[in-house]
């Protein structure tokens, strides 16, 4: 197992550019931090190249080493350099980057996202999408990059596990999904009432907007039925990953 002590070292300029989406997708591979979420993308099948330890997990770059990786101890500093965590859980790997499912492959439960852009939302959405049951992710324009580390760390592990679509012009995917049985809800403060929506049937997109400005004029005009959570306090909305959470639970408990 090799040492690396300098922040000159090729493995660690490598690892430094997936930060950056441009990097990430010039190499095609993205970073994977933390013991638990290697575990769960090696489990999920994707590929692992090159590892970071420090001297305290080298035994468990040791056991990484042994199912694929090309393993290095490196100090605590240059672990630091290569993690955007303030703190690094002490072992990072680069991964490959998983494929989009095509349109024409999607599955039956879907939330769409119409440009949600914080990370942190964004990764929330796909880790409550997976425990809720759905079974697929469809990301329009004007997203966050679905495979920054910081939206992966809110997705803990969820995104190695519900796949996920690219559609840069989201309202054209979603007609293309009406036009083959899928039932269309978007979440818009104009909405009707949740809790008295039409049944979306076995197969269905649950579209969440931006944060502030909600979904698109395109959007809205796509979706089958406009939807909303009724404010019986005094708040006027909620967060997008929190009223997605609900809705979603919702949809899936009938």
């Amino acid at each position: 197992m090799d040492k690396i002590t300098s922040a000159k070292n090729p493995t660690i300029r490598a690892l430094k550019a997936l930060s950056t989406r441009k990097g990430r997708e010039a190499a095609g591979r993205f970073l994977v931090e933390g013991e638990v979420m290697l575990r769960e993308a090696l489990k999920c099948g994707l590929k692992i190249h090159e590892l970071l330890a420090d001297e305290a997990d080298a035994a468990l770059a040791e056991e990484f080493e042994g199912r694929g990786a090309r393993a290095s101890i490196v100090p605590r500093s240059l672990l630091e350099t290569v993690c955007e965590t303030r703190t690094p859980q002490g072992i990072c790997a680069a991964f490959d980057l998983p494929e989009p499912l095509p349109l024409d492959a999607a599955p039956a439960r879907i939330v769409a996202l119409d440009g949600v852009q914080d990370p942190g939302n964004l990764g929330t959405i796909w880790r409550t999408a997976d425990a809720a049951g759905l079974t697929g992710i469809l990301f329009g324009g004007g997203c966050a990059d679905a495979m920054s580390p910081k939206v992966q760390r809110a997705a803990m592990g969820s995104g190695f596990r519900v796949p996920f679509m690219l559609a840069e012009d989201l309202p054209a995917a979603l007609l293309e999904l009406k036009a083959r049985g899928w039932t269309v809800l978007a979440s818009d403060l104009h909405g009707g009432d949740f809790y008295a929506r039409p049944d979306p049937g076995e197969r269905f997109v649950l579209v969440i907007g931006n944060e502030a400005r909600g979904i698109s004029d395109a959007t809205r005009a796509a979706a089958d039925a406009l939807v909303k959570l009724p404010m019986r306090g005094g708040a006027e909305s909620l967060n997008a990953a929190v009223a997605a959470g609900i809705m979603m639970y919702e949809l899936m408990r009938e």
